[in-house]
């Protein structure tokens, strides 16, 4: 029988984390080791002692960068897990989801390296087959275009399989841990960094996403000042991840002309939907390819909510 251990990474949330605790306290298969890895300021130490039905081995890594308090997270892991995940702290989980996960593991193949929980009120992908001329998108889900950029995955209603999965929501076979880890070039929030790390370990193993293990992601809106920022990561980041798996098949050129797409689709909603946020996106991605045409390639850290 498989052992879970989940990796909490948090900041500056004590009331989403405090929801995320409530949701595990109340499975019907709780995990086998909850590791809280505190990036908050001050530290929310606090929120743990109030769920006391867990047992929870609490990290804290300040200052915080989502690569490194993952990687700290699974350090800790007891000896006997077999299994490992990473939940975001904005997550809730439906009750049965745990004991949905562990049972697609319970049979799982051994080439099956990781499984993703099915997220309920992912947004549904628009404008796919405008995205999918320049290379940003695509109408099958969970595929990694040769841009650089995932297809979005979505609500799923049977499993799939899949070339990524979202960091904040997955399930890894220890031996993914044991030998793989979150690239800490990627800062901060660390943007796309899931992308990279399931990429990474698509190469040898395949992925799932598990219809029946569902949970819901709040994720908090982009904050307007923030925007910029991520127009450049949109940029800088997933060039870093188009160079570093070009053996793999992601070009150079695809990613041009998917940057070229990004800022006429960002510029054209700022446009007909007068959404400053888009505009400032568009801004932030010319100055990321600004960056990489003048070759400053380096790390850009941050956060965005």
């Amino acid at each position: 029988m498989h052992k879970l251990a989940l990796v909490v990474p948090t900041k500056d949330r004590p009331e989403d984390l405090r929801k995320l605790l409530i949701s595990i306290a109340s499975q019907t298969r709780k995990p086998d080791q909850l590791i809280i890895v505190d990036g908050s300021n001050p530290d929310i130490r606090h929120v743990i002692g109030n769920i006391p039905e867990l047992n929870i081995d609490y990290v804290r890594v300040f200052p915080p960068s989502l690569s490194q308090q993952r990687n700290a997270g699974m350090q800790q892991l007891k000896p006997d897990v077999t299994l490992a995940g990473y939940l975001d702290d904005d997550i809730v989980l439906e009750p049965s989801a745990i004991a949905a996960m562990l049972e697609f593991w319970s049979g799982a193949p051994a080439d099956i390296g990781g499984a993703s929980f099915n997220i309920t009120n992912a947004s549904p992908p628009n404008w796919v087959h405008l995205k999918k001329l320049f290379l940003i998108d695509s109408p099958l889900p969970g595929r990694m275009l040769s841009s650089g950029f995932p297809s979005t995955i979505g609500f799923q209603a049977t499993d799939i399989e899949s070339d990524w999965l979202s960091g904040g929501a997955t399930v890894w076979r220890r031996e993914i841990i044991d030998n793989y880890g979150y690239d800490e070039w990627f800062l901060g929030m660390g943007f796309m960094e899931d992308v990279d790390f399931s990429y990474s370990v698509r190469k040898k193993y395949r992925l799932m996403v598990i219809a029946e293990a569902r949970l819901a992601h709040y994720s908090y809106p982009v904050k307007l000042e923030r925007e910029t920022l991520l127009g450049m990561w949109q940029i800088v980041n997933r060039m870093y991840i188009v160079r570093k798996h070009q053996s793999r098949g992601l070009s150079l050129i695809a990613a041009w002309v998917a940057s070229f797409g990004l800022v006429f689709l960002n510029a054209a909603i700022a446009l007909m939907r007068l959404r400053k946020n888009y505009w400032l996106r568009a801004k932030g991605n010319i100055s990321g390819m600004c960056s990489e045409l003048a070759g400053k390639r380096g790390q850009l850290g941050g956060h965005l909510k």
